[in-house]
């Protein structure tokens, strides 16, 4: 019984190896627009609205959004983050949530 039961264990954990080198269980390669608009907020701070996705993080989503590394210093975009959605810190994002992000010109 304990020969049956660690070949059926093999197999299995087999199987879950193929299937992950195969399909992948994360989902790679898709392309994510970005929903932006400019209306100054009541700070004076410019900001586009984006809906954040599984693995997102506030920097990820405004480097994103320039095509580029930012441009101010990173307690920066983090105070104005939080400025823009009362208080909220980065590390308290959801996904599944839209948030407001500061909208910065990109430095050339």
């Amino acid at each position: 019984m304990k020969k049956a039961a660690g070949v059926l264990l093999s197999i299995l954990v087999i199987y879950v190896i193929y299937y992950d080198l195969n399909h992948g269980t994360l989902p790679a390669g898709q392309i994510q627009a970005l929903e932006a608009s400019t209306v100054p907020a009541e700070t004076g701070l410019a900001f586009f609205e984006k809906k954040v996705n599984p693995g997102e993080t506030v920097l990820s989503i405004i480097e994103q959004n320039l095509d580029g590394p930012i441009p101010v210093a990173i307690d920066k975009a983090v105070a104005d983050f939080a400025e823009l959605n009362d208080g909220i810190q980065p590390e308290g994002i959801k996904a599944g949530k839209t948030y407001k992000f500061p909208k910065y010109a990109q430095n050339n």
